[in-house]
């Protein structure tokens, strides 16, 4: 897999892209990682053991609050944009609230310039030149936005913290608890409350990633009441103890970890 690193106009909305080209089938567990994501598939789309399904060509991945696998069958050429949890609504005009805990085609969405936007993708000679596409066509669209700062700002505190109150998420974005609710939930796809719970979540995986194996410290450290919540949550976002996630595999958090 290679990272690449979005150019300095996009930074604050694009975290990072990510190009998957592989010829071995594989299968990967997956996690929440609060963040949506655009995802090009350039040869065979990946298939989803749970569903039954493919994702589509050009698929759109919004907020999700459970463990899935992909699988591929040894023809993947894929492009990722993975967006930072507040910013893809800029992008798609379509509040990421529609597509929670779902994976939708990009064609539904009814952008005819998004639309065309893949078809230039799947044309491209090769995915760097692709990445440059996607680059110059998300550019175009940047827009400023006061709901975007004050979402963008509560998120920061949240990431922080992630057990911090909505009331005191409202207050750094200057606006009242129903009317924070609305608009957090218009933005990110997710209420406060839950995207709490999944940065907890990813939190807990960081510890992991950098070797913690200390169970009760881990879940002490990210504010759950006892080891037993804990392992309640992790094993609903995850599918699997912590313990049995890392004798699965190595643990990773994509919300904490910064590739590029």
């Amino acid at each position: 897999m290679r990272i690449y690193k979005p150019k300095e106009e996009l930074r604050p909305y694009v975290r990072y892209f990510w190009v998957l080209e592989s010829d071995e089938p594989f299968s990967v567990l997956t996690f929440p990682i609060g963040c949506s994501q655009m995802i090009f598939h350039r040869r065979t789309p990946l298939f989803i053991p749970e569903s039954s399904s493919r994702q589509d060509r050009f698929t759109i991945s919004g907020q999700v609050n459970f463990p899935a696998h992909i699988a591929s069958e040894g023809d993947t050429e894929m492009i990722v944009a993975v967006f930072y949890p507040h910013t893809i609504k800029m992008f798609i005009d379509t509040p990421p609230s529609a597509f929670y805990n779902r994976e939708i085609s990009g064609y539904d969405i009814g952008n005819k310039q998004l639309n065309l936007l893949a078809d230039r993708i799947f044309d491209c000679a090769d995915s760097e030149t692709a990445i440059s596409v996607i680059e110059q066509w998300l550019i175009d669209r940047i827009t400023s936005s006061l709901n975007i700062e004050r979402i963008g700002a509560s998120l920061t505190a949240l990431l922080l913290s992630p057990s911090v109150s909505v009331e005191n998420l409202a207050g750094i974005a200057c606006l009242g608890r129903k009317q924070y609710g609305r608009l957090f939930r218009e933005y990110v796809g997710i209420n406060p409350k839950e995207y709490g719970r999944i940065a907890r979540f990813q939190q807990a995986l960081r510890m992991m990633q950098l070797g913690s194996r200390d169970y009760a410290d881990i879940a002490y450290a990210n504010g759950y009441s006892d080891q037993s919540h804990f392992i309640r949550d992790f094993r609903q976002f995850s599918g699997m103890t912590p313990k049995q996630l890392a004798e699965y595999q190595t643990p990773y958090s994509d919300l904490y970890t910064v590739p590029v």
